[in-house]
């Protein structure tokens, strides 16, 4: 099943005019009602993901404190399951697929759509949690190697503990989507925390085993949908689900299929992952846990700067597709690619140097685990490499969604995530746990090539004007991590391993590391410095 074409603008110039898109100035809704800027919606999204990721890390914290490998390493194969249907269904259907269509509807026709399509939702879900919680074991078989480090018994037993998480992750989702649609974003942006915080509280104050693990991560899906309640409700948002159907429904059905094949692909390179971190003969117990680690610092630095001001604009995106004003669609672009790479390269670098570093503050007591540390610092030193590229394509595959050409990015999405499992083969055995940052940053270049020659096709790309400020950010950022693992190698340095020295570390080294850069972007006087020191300001 494929998406209609969307007819292209007629004479698309091949050079990107000169465009000042002010970001400052609400735009009128289509009610006639103010929104809020751009910059305003991107702030208000940074700091719920800063909040969101902060309070993660804080509970990866208490995970790394009071549990040891073998919890852990089944905790985090086991919530593997409900968030590989969790992809397929909420949050891929709602941000690349809902909302394009949603925002070309009327108000009555956006209530009725968001009531079928919620409707429909929730008795998938119901079928699917049946289906996942009887067939755990098979589940978790594909996921874990045959001479595997983790405990299979534990691990299945907490996939059907936690299989409800998502019913109350894709009813969340829908909330989010909702919500983000028209522009409300404080709500949906800052819901992530609450299920930090409610997660924290079970994990501080009940035992400290399997199925009080698991508990806590259902009590923070419950807490997560509640909060978006009252915001629903208010901008009268909240949709009574209907299994009746709506003639935009299939609009985002054809939308969201082709997604659930990319999202399908990138399932089963989580699936291959697994298997190589589950391998004994590889890897020991605990690099599970390092992964997830891992997977914690770089989505808070990723989801910070880069995913979630591409959240804030996608709604945007969507409404200048809706109006085929092509002009500003190019220009956003430009200006988003710019603010996100201008951030990207230096954290990208930081990142590479001060892994130990970072990973170090996950662990609250001197007696860290040295194979959960080395997997974390490893993983993560690797996922650094791939975080520009990333940038670029996480933007531009928005920008394909918002004008419905969901074809053509699924397919550069789906070779992508191919390719990565091929170099994981190839580069994995070779190189260690590095490897898999590797992988990524090759397969993310490969898809922004093909992403960035698409939209010129379609729309014109400002390949120059991109070149020209990478030439600028990216030598600049290899300085400032340079000058950050220089000083890392200072002796009066404590070694990492704990909170303390990675603290220390990461105020010393990443402090000088980023001085160095912003001193360096404003003697080149680059126009981003003004937008962050604005931010700043704020």
């Amino acid at each position: 099943m494929t998406v209609p074409p969307t007819p292209g603008p007629p004479d698309t110039p091949t050079e990107l005019p000169e465009l000042d898109i002010d970001l400052e100035t609400p735009t009128p809704s289509a009610s006639g009602a103010p929104k809020r800027s751009l910059r305003a919606n991107t702030l208000i999204v940074m700091a719920g993901t800063l909040g969101s990721r902060l309070s993660g890390i804080f509970r990866q914290m208490i995970l790394n404190t009071f549990f040891g490998n073998t919890l852990l390493d089944a905790l985090f194969v086991a919530v593997r399951v409900p968030n590989l249907m969790r992809e397929l269904l909420a949050e891929g259907a709602l941000v690349n697929s809902f909302i394009p269509v949603y925002k070309t509807l009327d108000d009555r026709g956006r209530k009725e759509l968001a009531s079928a399509f919620s409707g429909i939702l929730i008795a998938v879900n119901l079928l699917l949690m049946a289906l996942g919680i009887l067939g755990a074991p098979y589940l978790i078989d594909l996921l874990i190697a045959e001479n595997s480090n983790v405990d299979r018994g534990l691990a299945v037993y907490m996939a059907q503990l936690v299989m409800p998480f998502l019913m109350l992750i894709s009813l969340s989702s829908v909330a989010m989507g909702l919500l983000n649609a028209d522009e409300h974003f404080k709500e949906s942006s800052f819901a992530p925390v609450a299920f930090n915080v409610a997660s924290i509280v079970v994990l501080l104050l009940m035992p400290k085993n399997a199925t009080w693990l698991g508990f806590g991560w259902l009590l923070g899906g419950v807490a997560q949908l509640v909060v978006q309640l009252p915001a629903l409700m208010r901008f009268g948002l909240l949709p009574t689900p209907s299994l009746e159907g709506h003639p935009a429904l299939k609009r985002v059905l054809k939308q969201m299929a082709p997604f659930t094949l990319t999202a399908g692909a990138r399932q089963f390179l989580n699936f291959y992952v697994q298997g190589w971190l589950s391998n004994a003969k590889f890897f020991a117990s605990g690099t599970t846990a390092g992964y997830a680690n891992a997977e914690a610092l770089f989505n808070t630095v990723n989801g910070l700067f880069i995913v979630s001001p591409v959240l804030a604009l996608f709604p945007r995106f969507s409404e200048y597709a809706a109006q085929k004003n092509w002009a500003e669609f190019r220009a956003l672009t430009v200006q988003a690619l710019r603010s996100s790479t201008f951030l990207a390269a230096p954290m990208s670098a930081l990142l590479v140097a001060l892994a130990p570093y970072a990973v170090s503050v996950l662990s609250a007591s001197p007696e860290f685990d040295p194979a959960r540390f080395h997997a974390g610092t490893e993983i993560l030193r690797g996922w650094a490499l791939a975080l520009v590229p990333w940038a670029f394509v996480t933007l531009l595959l928005r920008t394909f969604y918002a004008r419905e050409r969901t074809r053509e990015a699924v397919t550069v999405s789906a070779v992508g995530f191919v390719l990565e499992v091929v170099l994981y083969r190839l580069l994995v055995p070779r190189v260690g746990l590095l490897g898999f940052g590797v992988s990524t940053m090759i397969s993310g270049l490969l898809m922004t090539a093909a992403l960035a020659l698409m939209y010129r096709r379609a729309l014109g790309f400002p390949g120059r004007e991109i070149v020209t400020h990478l030439v600028k950010v990216v030598p600049l950022a290899l300085v400032a991590g340079l000058v950050a693992w220089l000083i890392s190698r200072l002796p009066f340095l404590p070694a990492p391993g704990y909170i303390v020295p990675g603290v220390i570390g990461l105020a010393l080294a990443g402090i000088a590391g980023l001085g160095v850069y912003f001193v360096g972007a404003v003697a080149m006087r680059m126009p981003e410095v003004a937008g962050v020191m604005r931010r700043l300001g704020r």
